[in-house]
């Protein structure tokens, strides 16, 4: 389960990012994770839930895990489709010269603090 690691490294900027900037506490995160990244939303909520309780800032922060779609190109006939529902071929022409554009990503959007 890498998704902890990835906790752990997301908490760790963050709780960085508060002791610098010299908040009370952080009382929301809002990551954007593309749906072909890899990471595992009901994975990833457990492994936050249970490192939170060991932090200093996020004891309390609510976690919104917002999963944006992925979507590829097709060099053929310069169109782009949905990934996920049809892979690495093309369903407009059938042509395999294709590449993802978006859905890989894992961003911090936003953090709330007080």
């Amino acid at each position: 389960m890498h998704e902890l690691g990835i906790v752990v490294h997301v908490i760790k900027q963050i709780e960085q990012l508060a002791k610098e900037q010299k908040v009370n506490k952080v009382i929301e995160l809002t990551l954007e994770v593309g749906e072909v990244s890899g990471v595992v939303k009901e994975y990833f909520v457990d492994a936050f839930e249970w490192s939170k309780k060991k932090t200093e800032f996020m004891k309390e922060c609510k976690l919104n895990f917002i999963m944006t779609k992925a979507f590829s190109y097709c060099e053929d006939c310069k169109e782009t489709y949905p990934t996920v529902e049809f892979g690495k071929t093309c369903p407009k022409c059938g042509g395999p010269h294709t590449y993802l554009v978006t859905g890989r990503d894992f961003m911090i959007k936003d953090i709330k603090v007080i």
